[in-house]
């Protein structure tokens, strides 16, 4: 009998020692058993085996651990001890809603802000320009339209009938035409119909952070991650970018006829101009008329007062004297990010364009609609005709490098290569992104 209890004594034991060791994973809990087989050779009853077992275990992890009772327990080096907590946190983690498991919220996809201004007879410009944007680029992007009212209804039409996959591509708001300081019709007619309106973008669009602005006559070549990406390269003064006006003081305008301050050597255009609104938004802008720094807003009337018998080219001239005086506000990229007829009507002076291709095409002067540059036209007119969906190659750059033999007797079609060169590579780019999206990972 007593060879039976002995029996019966072990198995519970090692019972314990079991559950104790699968729980505990550690040595330690070996010892603790041991101690109580010594301590109690021959117990009374299995109950008093586990009684023991468990209060030597308080004692043990209260008193030698060092660990007082209601403290958290240090992390101890042990790697089953580290997995075991690892293994409860992400457990916990991942149950929510009153103990139901939930999902990781999956990061939140960055979209791109693009903002454009259109008045009078600029609806097909700024469709195409649109539609150029989402040809080519990869991020989603969200466009801010400030439209006159008439056009309101045309751009929701327009933007409403492109196909299922295109419009997955990007979110719109279209705005009415507004200025929040001076006189509104003296700002509307600044220059050009409502181009004005952009020295308000960082006033009126409080919630955005980042904002590329450009001219409705503005063609992508290359997606605009490649543009938003020198967002990055700001330094920590920083807060707007923009190409130079011309890349020849002695036939650049500003260099010979700019009767106010003007940034750098020649100045810069704003057709193309990526911003950091945040940043305007929170800075004071030295100025030639306190001395003490105003805010963008602030600064915005005052400053056109004084210069407006003297500018010529309306904001464009304002953006020039504003960052004369604050030019380590500026980053300034190359001129293959505003390509315009002047940097091949003249002789080509766009370097970096010859050597990569044109990324954004500015056709100012009214180029795409008239014969005088018909390199432009060429490639606004085979955008406008792009069947969306189609194959990049066979419906766009084919036709495009067809038309362009002739125009190699024409100034700027002389050098059809910074025309051909970016286009040929940002179809390439796009077609490999369609086939790696097609392509299933293997598992």
């Amino acid at each position: 009998m007593r060879i039976h209890c002995k029996l019966f004594v072990i198995a519970v034991c090692l019972g314990v020692f079991l559950l104790l060791y699968f729980f505990g994973g550690n040595s330690a809990y070996e010892q603790l058993l041991k101690e109580v087989k010594e301590d109690n050779p021959s117990p009374s009853a299995p109950s008093e085996v586990v009684h023991k077992v468990a209060s030597k275990f308080t004692y043990r992890k209260h008193h030698e651990l060092n660990v007082a009772a209601g403290e958290a327990p240090k992390e101890r080096k042990n790697g089953n001890s580290i997995n075991r907590v690892a293994n409860v946190n992400t457990k916990s983690r991942l149950k929510t809603n009153g103990g139901r498991p939930g999902s990781r919220r999956a990061p939140a996809e960055e979209v791109m802000h693009l903002a454009v201004v259109a008045c009078g007879n600029r609806l097909e410009e700024t469709l195409i320009m649109v539609k150029s944007a989402l040809l080519f680029s990869v991020k989603k992007i969200k466009f801010h339209i400030f439209a006159e009212d008439p056009l309101a209804a045309h751009f929701e039409k327009g933007l409403g009938q492109w196909p299922r996959s295109i419009a997955a591509k990007f979110q719109h708001q279209i705005y009415p035409i507004t200025f929040s300081v001076g006189n509104q019709e003296e700002w509307k007619k600044l220059f050009k119909p409502c181009a004005a309106q952009r020295l308000f973008l960082p006033v009126i669009l409080k919630e955005v952070d980042s904002l590329l602005y450009v001219d409705t006559d503005v063609l992508f070549l290359r997606p605009m991650d490649d543009i938003w990406a020198f967002l990055k390269e700001f330094n920590s003064t920083q807060l707007a970018a923009m190409a130079p006006e011309h890349e020849v003081p002695k036939i650049g305008w500003y260099s010979r006829f700019a009767r106010h301050p003007f940034y750098g050597v020649t100045g810069v255009n704003s057709g193309v101009m990526l911003m950091n609104l945040t940043r305007i938004r929170s800075t004071m802008f030295k100025n030639s008329m306190i001395p003490d720094g105003l805010s963008w807003e602030d600064l915005l009337h005052p400053l056109y007062q004084k210069y407006k018998n003297h500018i010529t080219w309306g904001d464009q001239d304002l953006l020039n004297i504003i960052f004369h005086y604050n030019p380590e506000c500026l980053f300034t990229f190359p001129c293959l990010w505003n390509y315009r007829p002047d940097h091949c009507m003249y002789g080509s002076n766009c370097k970096e364009a010859e050597e990569e291709g044109v990324s954004i095409l500015h056709g100012n002067r009214g180029v795409y609609h008239d014969d005088k540059q018909p390199a432009f036209k060429v490639i606004y007119d085979a955008i406008r005709d792009f069947p969306l969906e189609d194959n990049l190659f066979q419906s766009l750059f084919y036709p495009i490098q067809t038309k362009f033999l002739d125009t190699v007797n024409t100034l700027c079609g002389r050098i059809p290569q910074v025309f051909l060169k970016q286009v040929e590579k940002t179809m390439r780019k796009v077609y490999e992104l369609k086939v790696v999206r097609h392509v299933r990972p293997h598992h």
